[in-house]
Order: C-alpha cells, then sequence, then structure tokens
C-alpha cells in the first residue's frame, strides 16, 4: 500500500518553480507514494488565536485534517524577503496549537534566487513543531528559476540528482515511521 503525502507549495503562483519540483517529486514517487497537492493555503484565513478556541474554521479543519491523515508531509518553498511567504507560515500558524506535524516526516525544500535565509526560517519552525526533519530530506535549491525549463524539467543534472536522494530518503523515512 502507498503512504499518503502531503505536498504544500509555498508559492501561489500558478506553474511555480516550487509547484513544478513538486510535480517532478511526485513522479520520481510513483512506486512508493501518493501525493495530493495541496492548493489553497491562500484561502486560509488569517490565524487568528481567538478563531482557535474551541475549533477552528472549517477550511483549517480540512487543512490540518489532511496533514494529520498524511504519512508524510512535503513543502516546497520559495523565499520571499529572506523569509517565508506570508500564506504558508499562516498555514503553519494553524496547526501550531495541534500536534499534527509531532513526529510526522516532513521534507523541506526551498527553492528560489537565493533562499538560505527562507530555508532556516522553515527549519527553526518545523522543529520547534517537533516534526521529524532529517538532514538527507532537506534541500536548498538556489538559483531555481534557471534549473527548471518551461515544461517544468529539471535541466540541472545535480539537482536532479539530489532530488532523487532526497526522494530516497523520505521514502524510507515515511515507510519506516509509524504515524498513527
Amino acid at each position: 500500500m502507498k503512504k499518503k503525502i502531503l505536498a504544500i507549495c509555498g508559492s501561489t503562483r500558478k506553474n511555480s518553480a516550487n509547484l513544478q519540483i513538486i510535480r517532478f517529486v511526485e513522479q520520481m514517487s510513483v512506486d512508493g507514494l501518493q501525493f495530493e497537492i495541496y492548493n489553497d493555503i491562500d484561502k486560509l484565513p488569517h490565524f487568528n488565536p481567538d478563531l482557535d478556541k474551541d475549533s477552528a474554521p472549517p477550511i483549517v479543519e480540512e487543512f490540518r485534517n489532511k496533514i494529520k491523515n498524511a504519512d508524510g508531509v512535503l513543502i516546497c518553498t520559495p523565499e520571499y524577503v529572506f523569509s517565508l511567504p506570508g500564506s504558508l507560515k499562516n498555514a503553519i500558524e494553524w496547526c501550531v496549537s495541534t500536534t499534527i506535524f509531532s513526529e510526522k516526516p516532513v521534507a523541506l525544500i526551498t527553492a528560489s534566487a537565493h533562499g538560505a535565509k527562507g530555508h532556516e526560517s522553515l527549519r527553526l519552525i518545523m522543529r520547534t513543531i517537533y516534526a521529524a526533519l532529517r538532514d538527507d530530506t532537506q534541500l536548498l535549491i538556489q538559483g531555481a528559476k534557471g534549473k527548471i525549463d518551461s515544461t517544468g524539467k529539471i535541466t540541472d543534472p545535480i539537482i536532479a540528482d539530489q532530488l532523487s536522494n532526497l526522494i530516497t530518503a523520505f521514502t524510507g523515512q515515511v515507510t519506516n515511521s509509524s504515524t498513527d
């Protein structure tokens, strides 16, 4: 039985480099993982702890359930102004009052022009909410737009190899974890 992966794209742009990378990872993973790409982070309301007391808004509950029911989560994001895109940070903030990321296998890809500060920020946030992170399931792709063509093909063989290694490591982590 294939393991369920929830892929979250930090970019809200149609056909972004980050979405193309997620699709590449999905195509490379057909044997072991079943992907669902979550496309609604820009539809989540602004995080407000007052709205999260008894039950969160329905769209937030749906998002949380997708994470809860996934065997692993892949986040692929750009860096905006040396940090995470606001919509991605907002989505993660809706999960802080829960334990849905605790010990959940998570793969992180930051694909941007530079990306180092955004990647560092994402790693810190995910560690803070106790996601199961490993060094071999994290990748920083600098100069991302120059490494992907207009059809979504990864044109840089080094990046393609790094993504392949990440997929292998993440598949192993998800397969060997018990996130029930």
